[in-house]
């Protein structure tokens, strides 16, 4: 099966960077293997769909160290407002919950977080928040300027704050962001509608072509054990997310939230969350794919238990404290109870314990440097074909 091809096609690959332990700068890149294996195609994720777990795991931990190696990229993550004018049925911040304590980090607020993330060896912060009103515009334009200013040249910068126009996302990169997360949640088109409150599918996957038009690295994903799942849409989620050429790709677990319409649903498995997992990882070899908090929250070892099959990517939360228990997308989420700075020491024995180790690299995307061995590969075959005709 893991040598049957699905090529990536010609000119899709985006800009971005391979990780390095080493101090990076715009111009200091690692590329990745020159004999990066090709993609499982359909029928073969298929097969592999059907493998025993344990198998199917040990195939996509085995294909991340041949193209990522051991290291895990951290990324800094802060959860900027959980203000939100939609209404998803699964999210604990929508809209009418009225239950929820709102808030809005302040410009200074955030300028501090990112500024000690910098002095802790972050070079990736990810700003993540509900479809507030206040960042319409304008306001995130602004957020993100002040982000950027705070980050320094050197760090990446990611955004999630819901869909945009695709001016608006060619806007944000231009005032300093780097990369872009949108998760589609469902590739099952009545799914998504019902569970987005109407919102169709396609308005979704609009919304990710423009983000990769604007020129930012792409990032979205799902979540395993949604109410109306068929066995058929795990497969159909993977290979929505191999048609998007994903730079990076979350799998979380559905967890329901008590004061959700979805609150009396069962929710997603950790089995459900490594399976998607590892057929992510044949599926986009690639790809930087994270251990989620959510899967953290349903197995205490659930993050470890991700990385063991393909993931290669940990966010620690380092939103301010007094904040991070209002920020309750679903109930039990680990970790809210204490500065995201201080559970590095904890991340790092977890990581070690798979034979893993922290990677403090921006990890841009590897496709960046594919293109680039390319654009190499053509200008040196130029070279001697002038020389040729000399």
């Amino acid at each position: 099966m893991k040598d049957e091809k699905l090529f990536y096609p010609r000119g899709c690959f985006s800009s971005g960077t391979a990780h390095n332990d080493e101090e990076e700068t715009g111009q200091e890149r690692q590329l990745p293997p020159p004999d990066v294996p090709s993609p499982w195609d359909t029928r073969a994720l298929r097969e592999a769909a059907r493998l025993p777990l344990s198998e199917l795991c040990r195939l996509a931990r085995d294909l991340t160290n041949r193209i990522h190696g051991k290291a895990v990229l951290l990324r800094g993550l802060i959860e900027v407002t959980n203000y939100c004018a939609m209404n998803c049925l699964y999210c604990g911040i929508r809209h009418d919950n009225r239950r929820v304590r709102r808030y809005r980090l302040s410009f200074e607020t955030l300028t501090q977080v990112i500024r000690e993330g910098r002095r802790a060896g972050f070079k990736t912060f990810v700003l993540q928040g509900g479809e507030d009103p206040a960042l319409q515009g304008e306001g995130l334009l602004r957020l993100t300027e002040i982000a950027r200013t705070a980050a320094g040249p050197e760090a990446a910068l990611t955004l999630s704050f819901g869909i945009r126009s695709r001016r608006e996302y060619e806007e944000l990169r231009a005032a300093g962001a780097d990369r872009y997360l949108l998760r589609f949640e469902t590739a099952d088109p009545e799914l998504h509608r019902r569970l987005r409150n109407g919102i169709p599918l396609r308005r979704r996957l609009r919304a990710l072509e423009d983000i990769r038009a604007a020129g930012l690295q792409l990032g979205s994903g799902f979540m395993v054990g949604l109410p109306g799942e068929t066995e058929e849409t795990l497969l159909r989620n993977v290979l929505l997310a191999q048609k998007l050429q994903m730079d990076m790709g979350g799998v979380g677990p559905f967890i329901p939230h008590p004061e959700t319409p979805l609150a009396a649903e069962t929710g997603g498995t950790i089995e459900q969350t490594l399976r998607a997992t590892a057929l992510l990882r044949l599926a986009l070899p690639l790809c930087h794919i994270p251990a989620t908090t959510a899967a953290g929250s349903i197995h205490p070892e659930g993050r470890e238990m991700v990385l063991a099959a393909g993931a290669n990517v940990l966010m620690p939360n380092i939103t301010p404290v007094e904040h991070k228990k209002d920020y309750a997308l679903y109930p039990g989420k680990i970790c809210i109870d204490e500065s995201g700075f201080h559970c590095l020491g904890c991340l790092s024995r977890r990581v070690q314990s798979q034979g893993l180790e922290l990677s403090w690299a921006r990890g841009d995307a590897l496709r960046w440097g594919i293109q680039q061995r390319e654009a190499s590969f053509g200008e040196q075959r130029k070279k001697k074909e002038k020389l040729g005709d000399e």
